[in-house]
Order: structure tokens, then sequence, then C-alpha cells
């Protein structure tokens, strides 16, 4: 199992349409329904965006990063950022009810 929390700040007028991609790709992924991927994303106040990926399969987020919306999420996304994307492999410390257990 593999898990990454990705962390980033749009910039205040790319904000919104940045929110819109990731709905869509959320959207495709209810209607897709792959197996072996859990994902989270949260929006702050100040723009700043922060998406957890567990992956559970052999070939990694592969079918996240597949996704027809994630591809057009990751499209400009430097350019939507006032802080670009700073992956990190992470593990979990504590979890009531928030996720899965595993």
């Amino acid at each position: 199992m593999k898990r990454t929390l990705i962390r980033y700040k749009a910039k205040p007028e790319a904000a919104d349409g940045n929110a819109e991609l990731v709905a869509a790709v959320f959207a495709e992924l209810k209607a897709a329904k792959p197996e072996g991927i859990r994902y989270l994303s949260l929006r702050l106040e100040d723009n700043t965006f922060i998406h957890f990926v567990e992956t559970t399969t052999d070939e990694g987020s592969s079918g996240l990063t597949k996704l027809a919306a994630f591809q057009a999420f990751q499209s400009g996304i430097r350019e939507r950022c006032a802080e670009p994307p700073v992956p990190r492999g992470v593990t979990i410390v504590g979890n009531y009810r928030m996720l899965g257990e595993s």
C-alpha cells in the first residue's frame, strides 16, 4: 500500500477553476470505479489544496493517472499554482472514522 500527500497553493484567480478540475476527477472516479485507489481532496481557505491518495495495487497510482479528467487536471497545474505541488509519502498515525481501516 502506498500513501501520498500532495500540497500546493493555487493562485487566487485560478483556485475556483482548479477546484472544478478536481471535481471532474472525482466524477470520473465515481463513474469508472477503479479498484485499488482511495482519494481525498481538500481546499483550505487560503486556496491551498491537499490531496491524499492511497493505492493498493501493484501499479501504483496509474489507475488514477490514466483518467482523462486527471490528465486535464494535471495539464497546466504549475501555471495555476502560486506554490507548486509537493508530494510526500505519509504514514497514518491515527485515524478515527475518517479513512477505511486496513
